[in-house]
């Protein structure tokens, strides 16, 4: 089945840009380490799900890029051209001269009603060339204008449009020191109208990417596309083809399904976390080894200590007694509980690691059997030269704290009406800003009483 990539403002389409970027590197690399069989199976599942074939040989990207000004968009498409392995249509991207000036209820309540119909002409029109459409892929930011207030209308437009297909959303969650004085009110209104007509959220936060790019990779002056390019790879590292666990002997038909039905088994529950490792900068990779049991060592410990990266984990964090009926007020400290986790396995050896660790009923909230809370897809097809790596999707309470926080200091400036004309002045009243408060305090309180 194929996906449809909707890249929407400047962030949304230069991560779009990497993500195709790293798909195409990948299936052209040599470094399978598998059989010739299975690595033309990977290449024709990865084909057909992220591009569409031309008479000219090209692959050309499934995606439709959205932007209110011109400049990244022609940047995309021009170095995609340039590239010779890749590109996108000449005819799926929709462009204005003015930006949404950081104005979420400009992006919202102006761009989006003005320019639905050209936009979602596009979006059909990619949608009729799947064969099969598994569902949509929306790459956007939280913090501007245009990504997060014309993302949050065409994520709405897309629910309408395609009742029964997947949606997906991949946000970027701003620095917490701050991009824009108003994010935090751009990035409680994204969210909470996301909640509504999304079926998963997938976070990548900046200030976590940044700590990446400085200390796995040694990078020395981070640019906006070092950072980009490590969450284009950990996104790879999740949507390129798997064997699932019952999916029999092929690759998985349709991801975006697989991924909710692991997920998300509850509506309230639809914040994902993704982690993987492991992740160095290439000329490291040929003095390196690593056990499988090792790297699922250190991911479980990621997960329950919720740590961003194999660098800095708190060991001392240890998973609650099992039967010890405490109240979850009670928990260990800094534990954090899982509703769900999804462990993707990529590289040699992998049909014989044990993950009975992932499996442990204490990391899991008690409503739901161990069972079906946890799942693994597997491939011994390497990802991106690395010859064994591990990627964690987890819906648990990784993104608690930094939600707790932007709610909380939007409504410091709520209660001050602090920037509030910016919004009324397009549409957007005091109570619509009560009502984002209230679905995300829902949110807040969901997820705390794991």
């Amino acid at each position: 089945m194929s996906i449809v990539t909707v890249q929407l403002g400047q962030c949304g389409n230069q991560i779009g840009h990497e993500v195709f970027n790293v798909l195409c590197s990948d299936i052209r690399g040599t470094h399978g380490l598998c059989s010739k069989k299975e690595n033309e199976s990977y290449h024709d599942s990865c084909r057909e799900r992220f591009f569409c074939e031309q008479e000219s040989g090209v692959p050309v990207a499934r995606a439709v890029l959205v932007d209110m000004e011109p400049k990244v968009i022609s940047q995309a498409l021009s170095t995609a051209a340039r590239s010779g392995h890749w590109k996108y249509s000449s005819h799926s991207h929709f462009c204005q001269k003015q930006g949404s000036g950081n104005n979420w209820a400009n992006g919202y309540s102006v761009h989006g009603p003005r320019h639905k119909e050209a936009i979602m002409n596009l979006v059909q029109k990619e949608a009729e060339k799947c064969e099969r459409l598994g569902g949509f892929f929306t790459i956007m930011s939280m913090a501007g204008g245009t990504g997060s207030g014309l993302g949050a209308f065409v994520t709405q437009c897309l629910r309408d449009a395609f009742p029964t297909s997947f949606i997906l959303n991949h946000l970027i969650w701003p620095y917490g020191t701050g991009e824009v004085i108003v994010q935090n009110y751009n990035s409680v209104l994204t969210l909470s109208h996301l909640y509504q007509s999304s079926d998963a959220l997938l976070v990548h936060e900046n200030d976590v990417i940044h700590k990446i790019c400085a200390q796995l990779m040694n990078i020395k002056q981070i640019s906006f596309r070092d950072v980009n390019q490590v969450i284009a790879h950990q996104l790879g590292s999740v949507f390129q083809p798997t064997h699932t666990a019952g999916g029999g002997s092929g690759y998985s038909r349709n991801p975006l399904g697989d991924l909710m039905e692991t997920l998300v088994p509850h509506p309230e529950f639809r914040m994902l976390g993704l982690r993987n490792i492991p992740q160095m900068p290439e000329n490291s990779l040929a003095y390196s080894t690593f056990s499988w049991p090792g790297l699922l060592k250190h991911l479980r410990q990621m997960l329950i200590a919720n740590a961003q990266m194999e660098e800095g984990i708190d060991w001392q964090v240890r998973p609650p007694h099992p039967g010890s009926c405490t109240p979850s007020t009670n928990k260990p400290l800094h534990f954090n509980t899982s509703i769900a986790n999804l462990v993707i396995l990529r590289g040699k050896d992998v049909h014989g690691v044990d993950l009975g660790s992932f499996r442990d009923p204490s990391l899991y909230t008690s409503w739901l059997n161990p069972q079906d809370a946890f799942s693994a897809w597997k491939t011994p097809r390497a990802f991106n030269k690395y010859e064994k790596s591990a990627s964690l999707v987890s819906n648990s309470q990784f993104l608690l704290k930094p939600l707790d926080s932007i709610v909380g200091k939007a409504w410091n400036m709520f209660a001050s009406k602090a920037y509030l004309h910016q919004y009324t002045k397009f549409g957007i009243q005091e109570e619509d800003f009560l009502d984002c408060f209230t679905t995300l305090e829902q949110v807040i309180s969901s997820y705390t009483n794991l």
